[in-house]
Formats: structure tokens, sequence, C-alpha cells
């Protein structure tokens, strides 16, 4: 009954008729001086897509700013603004109120791609024949970013959000490993982070503190992922009845090829993703941390483990935190049937700093 009411109250303010609250989306291209390893010292572009009400764009100075954070394989503007019924997270938050900005990684959707990423010889072997018959040698050999210069990305977007908004602090909203991209970037700028929202975060206790002796790691520059991939990944992770539905599917991997109209024309259509060398996000550096977080786990997951994410916030240092349980969910959460209790908790724990009122503790929903 609880989840019936919470449904009721979130579907029925989805409905407005002041033309004032009509979304805008503006695109930003921010300037980067790169510290990814091929490309370092060169200025590139960060892609940022901006969702806000018509009344209320950035230059107007909105008080409170949001900044989505991707994962490993799919560009923010895709993950987290799904043109299909009420399944953008990004206009959920700027309905209520909120400038909100997702930002591509550089190597990912409309940022700056490395040249190395053009090459298909630099996948690895069983992806190049299996989109192109055949096996070349690499031409870089080495994997394509590092979690550091995603730090400095989000730091530039950050800083760019900053003076333009203007806010002193932004909230910061990462899936899987944007998880240790915004929370790692956290760690190192707490006074430039209000709030964290982290949904099936990677999350290792044990993950190095400093970086590998070679940077970046050996091996493929980057991955890609076909809708059959997509798909078997994440049917393996269905175990409710009508826990996806197909046409949100079917709007996600359109906009994905979208994302990327170079290899969409590769094999079936394909969108890229680099690979990335990590270290400095483990046991040590969150114990530390003192900024409010909600950790969200999907209790079908089965790439972000709800253990690992529980382990997470029994490490994370700060008073402030819940762990909400999410039921009938898989890793791609925030696509599903779930997903409008998924943006009403985080919207509840950026305006208010609760999930159902608790402020601490174990929250449970969607079963």
């Amino acid at each position: 009954m609880r989840n019936a009411a919470l449904l009721a109250l979130i579907l029925g303010s989805l409905c407005f008729g002041d033309d004032s609250r009509r979304l805008l989306r503006l695109d930003h291209y921010v300037p980067v001086k790169s510290t990814v390893p091929s490309i370092a010292g060169q200025t590139t572009h960060i892609y940022v897509r901006e969702v806000v009400q018509a009344g209320s764009p950035m230059r107007g100075g909105a008080a409170k700013v949001v900044l989505f954070i991707h994962g490993a394989g799919t560009p923010s503007e895709v993950a987290f603004d799904v043109p299909y019924q009420d399944y953008s997270w990004m206009a959920f938050l700027a309905r209520a109120g909120y400038d909100v900005f997702a930002m591509d990684m550089t190597g990912y959707g409309r940022s700056t791609r490395p040249l190395a990423m053009n090459d298909p010889c630099n996948l690895a072997e069983d992806q190049q024949k299996s989109l192109f018959g055949k096996v070349c040698a690499p031409s870089y050999g080495q994997q394509m970013t590092t979690l550091a210069s995603d730090w400095n990305d989000i730091g530039t977007v950050v800083d760019y959000l900053r003076l333009h908004a203007p806010v002193a602090k932004v909230d910061l909203i990462g899936w899987s490993l944007g998880g240790p991209r915004a929370g790692g970037y956290t760690a190192h700028h707490p006074d430039k982070v209000n709030k964290l929202v982290l949904l099936a975060p990677a999350y290792r206790r044990g993950a190095p503190m400093e970086a590998p002796t070679q940077v970046p790691a050996k091996g493929p520059a980057f991955a890609t992922q076909s809708l059959l991939e997509l798909n078997a990944n994440w049917d393996r992770q269905i175990g409710c009845p009508d826990q996806v539905d197909p046409k949100a599917r079917e709007a996600v991997w359109t906009d994905m090829l979208a994302s990327d109209p170079q290899a969409a024309t590769w094999g079936p259509g394909v969108r890229r993703a680099p690979l990335v060398t990590t270290w400095g996000w483990n046991e040590a550096v969150v114990k530390k941390m003192q900024t409010p977080a909600l950790f969200v786990a999907a209790a079908l997951d089965k790439q972000a483990l709800p253990a690992g994410v529980r382990s997470l916030y029994d490490d994370f240092g700060a008073k402030e935190k819940v762990f909400l349980d999410l039921g009938c969910a898989s890793h791609n959460a925030l696509w599903e049937k779930n997903h409008l209790l998924l943006f009403q908790a985080s919207l509840e724990w950026l305006r208010d700093g609760t999930v159902s009122g608790s402020k601490q503790g174990i929250v449970k929903l969607g079963y």
C-alpha cells in the first residue's frame, strides 16, 4: 500500500498546466585541459546536457544544481534522459525545480573521442572478429582513460557550473562506474559537493590506493556493445513480471546508437566506450568521507551486487547516509518499472536529506 500511495503521489506531480514549467534542453561544450594519457595537455571538449524549466535556465541563477555522472558504457544523455513517457530522471528533477546537467566523459557520446578509439584494431580480438570477421594488430595497445582523468573532467564541469549557475556546491548522482567517478571526485573536493546519490556503485574495499606501475594499463583501448549484448546482460537480471517495458528498452537503444554515429555503422551497429584504468577508490578513502550520501542497491543486480553496495554503505564515514534496497530492479533500474520510486527517493534525498522520512539506515521500496 505504501508503494502504491507513493507512486500515486509521483504521478500526480508529473501533471502540470503552467507553461513556465515547460522543459528546455540545452547543449554545453565545456573546454577541458585533458589528462587522458594519449591526449594529455590538449584542450578537448566535454559535452554537457542541461534540462531545466523554461523560467529558470542556468544563466538565471538557479539555486539547486544537479550533475549526473554515467557509468562504464552508456553516455549520460542516453542513461538519464530517456525520451519515453516518464523515464527521464533528468526531467523528473527539473520539474521539481532543479537545474539538471549530465556530462559525457572523454571518449563517450558527444565528448571528444581520442583518435585511438576510431581504430577497430584497438578492440579486443574477440570483438574485432565478431564485428569485422578478422583480427588486426593494435595501433595503441593500452586502456584509453583513467579514473584520475575522469576526475579531471568532472572537476572542470563542476567548476563551470559553480561559476555560471552560480552555486557554491552541486549535487552529484552517479550510476555504476559513476560511483567511483562521482564519489572519488567528492572525496578530493568535499567543499564543492552538497550531497551524493549513487545507484549500483562499483566498489571494491581492497582496490589499490596508488596508480599501477603502467598507466594506462596494457590491453584494448575501448570496447563496444551491440543490442544483442545489451539484451543478454539485461535479461539475466529480470526476475519480476513486467519489470521491463519493451518500448523503454527500444528508446534506450535508439538513443545509444544516435550517440555514436561512427560505431553505429560497425557490424550490426554498436556503441563505443573507453576502457578505464582505476585506483584510489577503496575502504581507506570512503571511511574519511562526510558528504551525505544515498546508496541504491537493485535487488536483482548481477553487475554491482547488492552486497557490494551494502559494504560501501557500511564503510562510508558520513553519519547522514541511507541504504535503499530497491526491489524488482536490475543494474538498469533507472529504465525499469520501479524507476519512479528511484527518482522520487533521489529527489527526497537531495531536497530533504531523507528517504521515506529516514535520515539514516536501511529503507526498502518496490517489494
